[in-house]
Formats: structure tokens, C-alpha cells, sequence
């Protein structure tokens, strides 16, 4: 047997040139649509060139191969929950419950504070289900059509959801980011919530004050006869009451007592093809075809509900996209994304390519701030080479856990670091697991909103300025010699 080779500073950065280029073509070339494909083939192309590097330094194809299945078995929980998320939308739409959240939305909310009033509420639901994911694609997707109705920005929103989404995921003791963490680095998990808060709650009170002073000079249409005109669309067309919550009620409910997110969303999935069935039989009779008996035509209906998501056509284009979405076929896309990004990210771990670049950092990194400051970098570009926040954890962790200790660090520190650096950048990165998701359920692509993701981008750079200063950085107490 070959005996393998230690990778050299140069073999990590080829795959890594490769798959930047790669992915700059892409987007040049393809633009939002870069991720329907394009992206797949650079990061496959990228795997392949450092599968080549691992077999020049003597691992097996056999090894290597085993590792990129490891890598995507890691995922399939993940693709498990996304491709139930796009039966929950599609039944959601049907039910009336996204409707409906929209109706009450355009009655309650004003345009001056809607940003702020986004970023909080997805906040406090993150942070009582503990789900950035579920938070996003429930309460999430509500309120991008309530800011279609009210005339703002899309994109926007998208940035206030993502911060509030993030913001209660990471302070939720039921996340699994939030165990996570603490898990890697050693410490205890209510101490590390604890030890986040200095970094997260000046970040996210920031993150408001933009939010609320963009939303007092947005440019927001707030044309009370096209909002008349969209609830007309949405009472024409839906049941709209409130018992039409209760879907996503039983959801919240589950996920606050801690059951799994699969079986959660799942049974809110079912929920909402119930309620569909029993309170939107005039919308479902006006979907048959006729060719069918009306029991046959409802099953059939609510059946495609799951796998092919919900259209309807109201006369009103942007309404139509507005309501029509969801489907297990819609989040195909993006598993595959998630499938090669995870592939990808497998090789560079298994062939030592990442620790390379670590091993290269720590060499400079001489200070506690610079230390820090690394740190949230390899989480950072962890996400972008491994693609997915999960590893952007677990792989820093593991490889800064020894150093943060020699320099009497307490674990916290770490545990903390990892978060900022590597949870809440996620979904930024349009080939990042959690970035791929977001697109797949908002409809918009991670660089457009990356820039109104106030809290995900402040949260990393003010734990960078409080590294240098000294500010709540805790030490290990000294041992008494004998």
C-alpha cells in the first residue's frame, strides 16, 4: 500500500482555485440561475480535482470514496427535512394558511416599521422552536407576501428574516447548532447561550436600528387600493379566517417540545392537507378536472399538493407567484447542491487539505485577538469550502480546541467563536447547505439578500473587535502548584 503523503500549502490550494473560478463562471455566466446546475458541476469538478491531489499523496480511491459517502450520508437528515419543508409550503398554500398569515399581516403591520417588526418576530419564533430553517420557510415566506402587498423591497425582507431567524437560532437552547458548539469546544451549554449574549444582543439591537431606519425611508407603495386589491384576490380565492393558523400552530407546538424537526414538519405537512380538505373545498373543486369522481379528484389533488406544490391562477401574475409554489420536486435542486457541496467539502477534510490552511494560520496568529479573529475566519471559510455550517463547527473546533487551551482560554471562548463565525454565516453562501435552503424557500438568491443580513454580518465583526480589545474574553484560572 501506498503510504500517504502530507498534503503541502500548495496541493490545498489547487481545488480550492479551482472551485472559486469555477463558481465565478457560474454566476457570470448563468447569473440567479447558477445554482439550478451550474454550481453543481464546479463543485463536482472541484471534488474530482481534490480527489486527484488525494491519490498523488497516496490515498486510495477506496478511502476517498467512502469519505464523500460519509460525507453525503451527513447530510440526508437534512435533505430529509428539506424535501418535507416543500410539502408543508405546498400544502400550507392550499390550506389557506400562508394566505391567510399574508391577510392578517397587510391588516396589522405598518410599512415604516415592517423590517424591524420581520427581523423580531422571526427572532422570537427561532428562538422558541429553535429552527431557523422551519422560522424561515413558515413565518418567513409570510411575510415576503406581505411585503409584496405593502409595495417593499423583497430582498430586504429576505436580510430581516435571516436575521431574525438566525439571531433566536442561536440563542435557542433547542438548536442543534446552539448544542452543537459547546459539544466541540467542551463546555456547558447554558454558560456558552450566556457567553454569546455579549456578542449577539449588541449585534441584533444594531441590526434593528438599520432595519427601523430603513423602513422610515423606504419607498414603500403603500397604494391602499392595490392592498384592497390583494385581499380582495386572497378572500376571492381562500377561506380566510383563523382557524387557518392552526397548522401552523400544531408545528410551533411540536417544536417547542422538542420533537424532531422531520416528524414535526411532517405532521404539519399532514395537518395542512386536512385542512385543506375540510375548509378550502370550493378553491379544490375549482382545481379538478372533472374527469374524476369528486372524492378520487380530492385525494388526487392533495396527493400532487406534496410532491408537485400548489399553482393557482388568480388574473394577477405577481399574485400567482406569490401563492403558487411549494412541492418535495421543488427542493430536488437543492439537494443536489447540498449532495456535491458536502462531497466536496469530505475530500478536503479526509485528505488533511483543510488542516493545512489552519496549521498556516496558527503560525501568525500570535495574539488572543488574532487567534479569535482566525478562528471566525476558518469557520468562514470552512462554510464556503465545506458547505455546510455543521462541519464549519465541528471541523474548527476540533482543530483550534488544543491552542485555545494552551493560551488558558476557557472553552467558552471557542464555543462562542465557532457560533459567530460559523453558524450565522451560513446562509450567505449560496452553496452552503443553509444558504441553498434559504434560496430554495425564499426564492431569493444569498448575494442579493447577503447585504441586508445586518445581524449575520455584524455578529462576526464586532466578536472580532471585542477579541482585540479584551472584552469578555475569559481566562482559565491558574492552578496552584504543589
Amino acid at each position: 500500500m501506498k503510504q500517504q503523503k502530507l498534503p503541502s500549502l500548495l496541493d490545498a490550494l489547487i481545488p480550492i482555485v479551482v472551485l472559486v473560478s469555477l463558481l465565478g463562471g457560474a454566476v457570470y455566466l448563468y447569473g440567479d440561475n447558477s445554482s439550478s446546475g451550474p454550481n453543481q458541476i464546479a463543485l463536482l469538478f472541484a471534488t474530482f480535482t481534490a480527489a486527484l491531489v488525494g491519490l498523488k499523496n497516496g490515498y486510495t480511491w477506496k478511502t476517498l470514496e467512502e469519505a464523500m459517502i460519509k460525507g453525503i450520508t451527513i447530510s440526508l437528515g437534512a435533505i430529509l427535512i428539506l424535501l418535507m419543508v416543500g410539502a408543508l409550503i405546498g400544502t400550507w398554500l392550499l390550506s389557506g394558511t400562508v394566505p391567510t398569515l399574508i391577510y392578517y399581516g397587510l391588516q396589522v403591520i405598518n410599512p415604516s416599521w415592517f423590517y424591524a417588526a420581520s427581523c423580531l418576530i422571526c427572532g422570537i419564533v427561532a428562538m422558541s422552536i429553535g429552527s431557523s430553517w422551519t422560522t424561515a420557510a413558515t413565518i418567513g415566506v409570510a411575510l415576503l407576501g406581505v411585503a409584496t402587498g405593502l409595495g417593499l423591497d423583497q430582498v430586504v425582507t429576505a436580510g430581516a428574516v435571516i436575521s431574525g431567524a438566525y439571531f433566536g437560532d442561536k440563542l435557542s437552547p433547542l438548536s442543534e447548532t446552539t448544542n452543537l458548539a459547546p459539544a466541540v469546544a467542551g463546555a456547558d451549554l447554558f454558560e456558552h447561550i450566556h457567553h454569546m449574549l455579549w456578542t449577539t444582543v449588541p449585534s441584533f439591537v444594531i441590526a434593528l436600528i438599520i432595519f427601523i431606519f430603513m423602513g422610515f425611508n423606504a419607498d414603500a407603495s403603500s397604494d391602499v387600493g392595490r392592498i384592497d386589491e390583494i385581499v380582495g384576490i386572497l378572500k376571492g380565492n381562500f377561506n380566510i379566517n383563523l382557524m387557518m393558523l392552526v397548522p401552523l400552530l400544531v408545528l410551533l407546538v411540536l417544536a417547542f417540545k422538542k420533537m424532531p424537526a422531520f416528524p414535526a414538519i411532517s405532521i404539519g405537512a399532514v395537518v395542512g392537507a386536512v385542512w385543506a380538505i375540510l375548509f378550502q373545498g370550493d378553491l379544490i373543486q375549482s382545481q379538478l378536472d372533472g374527469s374524476q369522481g369528486e372524492l378520487v379528484g380530492y385525494i388526487k389533488l392533495v396527493w400532487a399538493t406534496f410532491y408537485q406544490g400548489f399553482s393557482i391562477t388568480t388574473g394577477d401574475t405577481k399574485m400567482d407567484d406569490l401563492l403558487s409554489g411549494g412541492g418535495m420536486a421543488s427542493m430536488l435542486t437543492t439537494t443536489w447542491l447540498i449532495m456535491t457541496a458536502l462531497m466536496f467539502g469530505a475530500i478536503m477534510e479526509k485528505t488533511g487539505l483543510l488542516e493545512i490552511f489552519v496549521r498556516s494560520i496558527l503560525k501568525i496568529a500570535k495574539s488572543t485577538g488574532s487567534l479569535i479573529a482566525s478562528t471566525i475566519a476558518t469557520c468562514v471559510g470552512t462554510n464556503i469550502v465545506a458547505a455546510d455550517q455543521y462541519i464549519a463547527i465541528v471541523v474548527p473546533g476540533r482543530m483550534f480546541k488544543d491552542e485555545y487551551k494552551k493560551r488558558g482560554l476557557r472553552s467558552v471562548n471557542l464555543s462562542r467563536t465557532l457560533e459567530d463565525g460559523g453558524t450565522i454565516t451560513s446562509p450567505l453562501i449560496p452553496w452552503n447547505t443553509c444558504g441553498a435552503y434559504m434560496q430554495s424557500v425564499l426564492l431569493i438568491n444569498p448575494f442579493d439578500y447577503a447585504i441586508y443580513a445586518f445581524f449575520n454580518l455584524i455578529n462576526p465583526l464586532l466578536a472580532v473587535v471585542y477579541a482585540y480589545l479584551g472584552v469578555k474574553i475569559l481566562r482559565i484560572k491558574p492552578q496552584s502548584s504543589e
